[in-house]
């Protein structure tokens, strides 16, 4: 098992593509601290998994802080962050307001930062650290409806560069995964669960993308195995983007 020994953070893990991690992490051998705005849901997925379960929101910093503390208390360490956790927006650009941008970029971009820099301290004292973030393909496609939500991705992917020039140094990596458009509940709570079809027939392989489709891609890199890989993007979505 790729992740024996390791203990694992992530972040959106009460369903959707988080939990689909959070499941194949599990299966990978780590232990998981499953966090969501939803508590009970953060705690139903830690029950399933044997791990415990948080209730934070992640653009706050005191929040984060206190992910970060709570899994050294019980863990002594850290090992892995996932950062999942996530708004999907179906807005037409004339209507969004600053108050909107704001919201989606405090979840989807300051979330991201936040728990990151919340787990760098443990993982530079102890020389190792695997940090992935989920960015997704509607950055490279311009996907329309979705304004706040391609800036945030984009940022994520800057940041995802960022730390990996930044911590290097102390052994951490830091990549990022890029989902195409996935059958989550919160993907299939918008009014993008009418273009998988449409979407469907821009990929390599025909069939709609599921959250455990893009679990494994996270596996990669959050093991020993991806330690001469960082500042990347791995884009998974069936070949929709070709970059």
């Amino acid at each position: 098992m790729k992740l024996e020994g390791r203990v694992a953070i992530v972040t959106g893990a009460a369903q959707g593509i988080g939990k689909a991690i959070a499941q194949k992490l599990h299966a990978e051998g780590a232990a998981i601290v499953s966090v969501d705005l939803q508590g009970e849901g953060a705690d139903a997925t830690a029950a399933e998994l044997g791990g415990i379960g948080i209730q934070a929101d992640i653009s706050s910093e005191a929040d984060a802080e206190r992910i970060a503390q709570t899994t050294l208390d019980h863990h002594g360490k850290i090992d892995v962050l996932v950062n999942a956790a996530a708004i999907v927006p179906f807005v037409p650009w004339d209507e969004v307001d600053f108050a909107y941008w704001r919201k989606i970029i405090s979840v989807n971009l300051d979330g991201a930062y936040l728990v990151s820099r919340a787990v760098e301290k443990p993982m530079r004292e102890a020389g190792y650290g695997r940090i992935v973030l989920i960015s997704s393909n509607a950055f490279y496609a311009g996907t329309p409806n979705m304004g706040p939500y391609l800036a945030a991705k984009g940022g994520v992917i800057g940041l995802t560069r960022a730390l990996a020039t930044e911590l290097g140094k102390y052994g951490i990596t830091a990549n990022s995964v890029a989902p195409g458009i996935t059958r989550s509940e919160g993907c299939l709570a918008t009014p993008h669960k009418d273009s998988f079809d449409f979407v469907q027939m821009l990929q390599a392989i025909p069939r709609h993308g599921l959250p455990a489709d893009i679990a494994p891609a996270v596996a990669f890199l959050a093991s020993e195995e991806s330690g001469w890989v960082t500042g990347q993007v791995l884009i998974a979505d069936a070949g929709h983007i070709r970059d």
